[in-house]
Protein backbone atom coordinates (compact mmCIF):
# COMPACT_ATOMS: atom_id res chain seq x y z
CA UNK A 1 0.00 0.00 0.00
CA UNK A 2 1.69 3.34 -0.59
CA UNK A 3 1.66 6.47 1.87
CA UNK A 4 0.99 10.11 1.30
CA UNK A 5 2.39 13.12 2.19
CA UNK A 6 1.35 17.10 1.10
CA UNK A 7 2.38 20.49 1.26
CA UNK A 8 -0.18 23.31 2.16
CA UNK A 9 0.67 26.36 0.01
CA UNK A 10 -1.62 29.48 0.16
CA UNK A 11 -4.17 28.28 -1.96
CA UNK A 12 -3.22 25.19 -3.26
CA UNK A 13 -2.50 21.52 -1.88
CA UNK A 14 0.38 19.62 -3.12
CA UNK A 15 0.03 15.73 -2.57
CA UNK A 16 2.89 12.81 -3.14
CA UNK A 17 1.97 9.54 -3.39
CA UNK A 18 4.85 7.18 -2.19
CA UNK A 19 6.01 3.62 -2.45
CA UNK A 20 4.82 1.53 0.55
CA UNK A 21 7.02 1.62 4.33
CA UNK A 22 7.69 -2.09 3.51
CA UNK A 23 8.97 -1.82 0.26
CA UNK A 24 12.94 -1.81 -0.79
CA UNK A 25 14.15 0.72 -2.60
CA UNK A 26 17.67 -0.66 -2.35
CA UNK A 27 18.59 -4.22 -1.41
CA UNK A 28 17.91 -4.12 2.01
CA UNK A 29 16.92 -0.97 2.78
CA UNK A 30 13.19 -0.45 2.93
CA UNK A 31 11.29 3.14 1.98
CA UNK A 32 10.50 3.50 5.68
CA UNK A 33 7.41 5.46 6.87
CA UNK A 34 7.12 9.26 5.50
CA UNK A 35 6.70 10.61 8.74
CA UNK A 36 9.50 8.76 10.59
CA UNK A 37 12.73 11.01 10.98
CA UNK A 38 15.40 9.65 9.17
CA UNK A 39 13.80 7.35 6.49
CA UNK A 40 14.50 7.00 3.19
CA UNK A 41 11.00 8.18 2.48
CA UNK A 42 11.54 10.83 4.88
CA UNK A 43 14.28 12.40 2.82
CA UNK A 44 12.52 12.04 -0.64
CA UNK A 45 9.46 13.76 0.65
CA UNK A 46 11.89 16.78 2.41
CA UNK A 47 13.13 17.01 -0.88
CA UNK A 48 9.93 17.10 -2.67
CA UNK A 49 8.21 19.68 -0.37
CA UNK A 50 11.21 22.38 -0.85
CA UNK A 51 10.76 22.06 -4.25
CA UNK A 52 7.27 22.63 -4.42
CA UNK A 53 7.54 25.79 -2.17
CA UNK A 54 9.91 27.30 -4.06
CA UNK A 55 12.51 26.86 -0.82
CA UNK A 56 15.68 26.61 -3.10
CA UNK A 57 18.91 26.16 -1.35
CA UNK A 58 21.84 28.84 -3.08
CA UNK A 59 24.97 26.84 -3.23
CA UNK A 60 27.57 29.28 -4.69
CA UNK A 61 29.27 31.40 -2.18
CA UNK A 62 31.37 33.40 -4.74
CA UNK A 63 31.35 34.88 -7.67
CA UNK A 64 33.98 33.27 -9.26
CA UNK A 65 35.54 29.93 -8.97
CA UNK A 66 38.40 30.97 -7.69
CA UNK A 67 36.17 33.10 -4.89
CA UNK A 68 34.20 29.89 -4.22
CA UNK A 69 37.32 27.82 -3.80
CA UNK A 70 38.48 30.57 -1.33
CA UNK A 71 35.28 30.28 0.63
CA UNK A 72 34.85 26.84 0.85
CA UNK A 73 38.68 26.22 2.08
CA UNK A 74 38.02 29.09 4.56
CA UNK A 75 35.18 27.26 6.12
CA UNK A 76 35.20 23.37 6.69
CA UNK A 77 35.64 21.27 9.46
CA UNK A 78 35.89 23.20 13.24
CA UNK A 79 35.35 26.54 11.25
CA UNK A 80 31.44 27.45 11.56
CA UNK A 81 29.85 28.45 8.56
CA UNK A 82 29.18 32.25 9.85
CA UNK A 83 32.79 32.32 10.49
CA UNK A 84 34.47 31.07 7.18
CA UNK A 85 32.49 32.97 5.47
CA UNK A 86 33.66 36.12 7.71
CA UNK A 87 36.63 35.33 7.00
CA UNK A 88 36.24 34.90 2.81
CA UNK A 89 34.91 38.57 3.13
CA UNK A 90 37.02 39.99 5.19
CA UNK A 91 39.93 38.84 2.73
CA UNK A 92 37.69 39.73 -0.25
CA UNK A 93 36.98 43.10 0.78
CA UNK A 94 40.95 43.56 1.14
CA UNK A 95 41.71 42.68 -2.48
CA UNK A 96 43.03 39.20 -1.67
CA UNK A 97 41.00 36.76 -3.39
CA UNK A 98 42.73 38.17 -6.47
CA UNK A 99 45.81 37.07 -8.49
CA UNK A 100 48.44 35.56 -5.83
CA UNK A 101 48.84 37.03 -2.76
CA UNK A 102 51.28 35.75 0.05
CA UNK A 103 51.05 33.29 2.09
CA UNK A 104 52.46 36.74 4.81
CA UNK A 105 49.10 39.07 3.70
CA UNK A 106 47.07 36.31 4.27
CA UNK A 107 47.92 35.07 7.81
CA UNK A 108 48.33 38.60 8.51
CA UNK A 109 44.50 39.42 7.97
CA UNK A 110 43.26 35.89 9.73
CA UNK A 111 44.81 36.60 12.61
CA UNK A 112 43.55 40.04 13.28
CA UNK A 113 40.26 39.24 15.18
CA UNK A 114 36.97 39.13 12.95
CA UNK A 115 33.72 41.34 14.01
CA UNK A 116 30.89 39.48 13.64
CA UNK A 117 27.75 40.91 14.49
CA UNK A 118 29.31 43.22 17.37
CA UNK A 119 31.55 40.11 18.37
CA UNK A 120 35.43 40.05 17.73
CA UNK A 121 36.10 36.67 16.19
CA UNK A 122 39.00 34.69 16.25
CA UNK A 123 39.24 32.24 13.43
CA UNK A 124 41.01 29.25 13.84
CA UNK A 125 43.72 27.91 11.88
CA UNK A 126 45.16 30.95 10.47
CA UNK A 127 48.14 30.07 9.38
CA UNK A 128 47.66 26.62 8.20
CA UNK A 129 44.57 28.18 5.93
CA UNK A 130 47.50 31.40 4.59
CA UNK A 131 49.58 28.38 3.11
CA UNK A 132 46.56 26.40 1.46
CA UNK A 133 44.85 29.45 0.59
CA UNK A 134 47.89 31.19 -0.92
CA UNK A 135 48.52 27.43 -2.87
CA UNK A 136 44.95 27.34 -3.78
CA UNK A 137 45.31 30.36 -5.41
CA UNK A 138 48.55 30.46 -7.14
CA UNK A 139 47.32 27.03 -8.84
CA UNK A 140 44.08 28.67 -9.92
CA UNK A 141 45.91 31.43 -11.45
CA UNK A 142 48.22 29.25 -13.24
CA UNK A 143 45.85 27.29 -15.23
CA UNK A 144 42.04 27.15 -16.20
CA UNK A 145 40.26 24.19 -14.29
CA UNK A 146 38.00 21.79 -16.05
CA UNK A 147 34.39 22.35 -15.40
CA UNK A 148 32.19 19.58 -17.62
CA UNK A 149 31.82 18.15 -14.84
CA UNK A 150 31.60 18.13 -10.98
CA UNK A 151 33.93 14.75 -11.30
CA UNK A 152 36.40 16.48 -13.45
CA UNK A 153 36.62 19.67 -11.41
CA UNK A 154 36.60 17.76 -8.28
CA UNK A 155 39.33 15.72 -9.38
CA UNK A 156 41.50 18.78 -10.42
CA UNK A 157 40.86 20.30 -7.16
CA UNK A 158 42.61 17.29 -4.90
CA UNK A 159 45.85 18.45 -6.46
CA UNK A 160 45.82 21.42 -4.31
CA UNK A 161 47.51 21.80 -0.96
CA UNK A 162 45.16 21.40 1.94
CA UNK A 163 42.13 20.84 -0.53
CA UNK A 164 40.75 17.14 0.12
CA UNK A 165 37.96 14.94 -1.09
CA UNK A 166 35.26 16.66 0.84
CA UNK A 167 35.92 20.15 0.40
CA UNK A 168 36.73 19.61 -3.38
CA UNK A 169 33.76 17.99 -3.76
CA UNK A 170 31.89 20.97 -1.75
CA UNK A 171 33.53 23.63 -4.38
CA UNK A 172 32.47 21.48 -7.17
CA UNK A 173 28.63 21.15 -5.82
CA UNK A 174 28.23 24.65 -5.11
CA UNK A 175 29.64 26.34 -8.21
CA UNK A 176 28.61 23.41 -11.46
CA UNK A 177 25.60 22.72 -9.19
CA UNK A 178 27.08 19.39 -9.88
CA UNK A 179 24.89 15.63 -8.78
CA UNK A 180 27.93 13.07 -9.68
CA UNK A 181 29.89 14.31 -6.43
CA UNK A 182 28.83 14.29 -2.65
CA UNK A 183 29.85 15.91 -0.02
CA UNK A 184 30.34 13.32 2.62
CA UNK A 185 30.46 15.16 6.38
CA UNK A 186 29.15 13.88 9.39
CA UNK A 187 25.76 14.77 9.32
CA UNK A 188 25.90 12.47 5.77
CA UNK A 189 27.55 9.85 7.58
CA UNK A 190 25.10 9.77 10.55
CA UNK A 191 22.03 9.97 8.14
CA UNK A 192 23.17 7.14 6.04
CA UNK A 193 24.18 5.08 9.09
CA UNK A 194 20.42 5.54 10.52
CA UNK A 195 18.96 5.36 6.87
CA UNK A 196 21.00 2.39 6.13
CA UNK A 197 22.19 3.24 2.84
CA UNK A 198 25.73 3.05 3.38
CA UNK A 199 27.66 -0.06 3.93
CA UNK A 200 28.75 -0.72 7.71
CA UNK A 201 32.09 -0.41 8.35
CA UNK A 202 33.22 2.08 5.61
CA UNK A 203 35.40 5.82 6.97
CA UNK A 204 35.51 8.91 4.68
CA UNK A 205 39.36 8.72 5.09
CA UNK A 206 39.43 5.54 3.52
CA UNK A 207 36.58 5.11 0.95
CA UNK A 208 35.55 8.09 0.23
CA UNK A 209 34.38 7.59 -3.52
CA UNK A 210 32.69 4.27 -2.36
CA UNK A 211 30.69 6.12 0.12
CA UNK A 212 30.23 9.00 -2.48
CA UNK A 213 28.79 6.56 -5.28
CA UNK A 214 26.61 4.85 -1.92
CA UNK A 215 25.53 8.12 -1.67
CA UNK A 216 24.84 9.05 -5.23
CA UNK A 217 22.68 5.23 -5.46
CA UNK A 218 20.32 5.81 -2.80
CA UNK A 219 19.91 9.22 -4.44
CA UNK A 220 18.80 8.06 -7.65
CA UNK A 221 17.23 5.14 -5.71
CA UNK A 222 14.21 7.96 -4.26
CA UNK A 223 13.91 10.06 -7.51
CA UNK A 224 15.69 13.18 -6.01
CA UNK A 225 19.08 14.84 -7.42
CA UNK A 226 22.08 14.56 -5.18
CA UNK A 227 22.92 18.16 -5.17
CA UNK A 228 19.45 19.07 -3.20
CA UNK A 229 19.45 15.50 -1.26
CA UNK A 230 23.29 16.21 0.56
CA UNK A 231 21.65 19.99 1.57
CA UNK A 232 18.76 18.94 2.70
CA UNK A 233 20.16 16.38 4.86
CA UNK A 234 22.89 18.42 6.12
CA UNK A 235 20.60 21.02 7.14
CA UNK A 236 17.87 18.31 8.79
CA UNK A 237 21.03 16.69 10.75
CA UNK A 238 22.58 19.68 11.72
CA UNK A 239 18.92 20.96 13.18
CA UNK A 240 18.52 18.28 15.36
CA UNK A 241 21.34 17.12 17.11
CA UNK A 242 19.21 15.62 20.26
CA UNK A 243 16.77 14.04 18.26
CA UNK A 244 20.40 12.42 16.53
CA UNK A 245 21.78 11.05 19.43
CA UNK A 246 18.67 9.78 20.63
CA UNK A 247 18.93 7.29 18.02
CA UNK A 248 22.64 6.75 17.13
CA UNK A 249 22.95 4.46 20.19
CA UNK A 250 19.96 2.11 18.87
CA UNK A 251 21.15 1.98 15.34
CA UNK A 252 19.53 1.84 12.02
CA UNK A 253 16.78 -1.33 12.81
CA UNK A 254 15.45 1.45 15.47
CA UNK A 255 14.57 4.73 13.01
CA UNK A 256 11.70 3.61 11.62
CA UNK A 257 9.93 3.17 14.61
CA UNK A 258 10.65 7.06 16.02
CA UNK A 259 8.47 9.41 14.97
CA UNK A 260 9.02 13.29 15.37
CA UNK A 261 7.69 14.31 19.18
CA UNK A 262 6.41 18.26 19.18
CA UNK A 263 9.17 20.13 19.22
CA UNK A 264 12.38 17.47 18.89
CA UNK A 265 12.76 18.20 15.17
CA UNK A 266 12.86 21.78 13.66
CA UNK A 267 10.12 22.32 10.93
CA UNK A 268 8.99 25.07 8.51
CA UNK A 269 8.46 28.04 9.93
CA UNK A 270 6.33 29.98 7.51
CA UNK A 271 2.78 29.82 6.40
CA UNK A 272 3.68 27.16 3.20
CA UNK A 273 4.99 24.10 6.26
CA UNK A 274 4.73 20.72 4.61
CA UNK A 275 2.17 18.55 6.61
CA UNK A 276 2.19 14.60 6.25
CA UNK A 277 -0.90 12.42 5.89
CA UNK A 278 -1.95 9.32 7.52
Amino acid sequence: MSQYAAVFLETTVVQFELPSASKELLPGVRWGAVDAFPTPAYWAYQVLARRVGGETIRYRLGETLTEEVAACLLGGHGIPARVGVAAFRKLKSKGLITGTPSEDSLYFELSEPIDIDGRSIRYRFAKQKSKYLAAALSRLAAGSAPTGSGKALRDWLLDVPGIGPKTASWIARNWLDADDVAILDIHILRAGALGGFFERGLTVERDYLKLEEQFLRFSRAIGVRASELDAVIWLEMMSSPETVRELLPAGPSHQAKTRLRPGAHKRYADSRQPSLLD
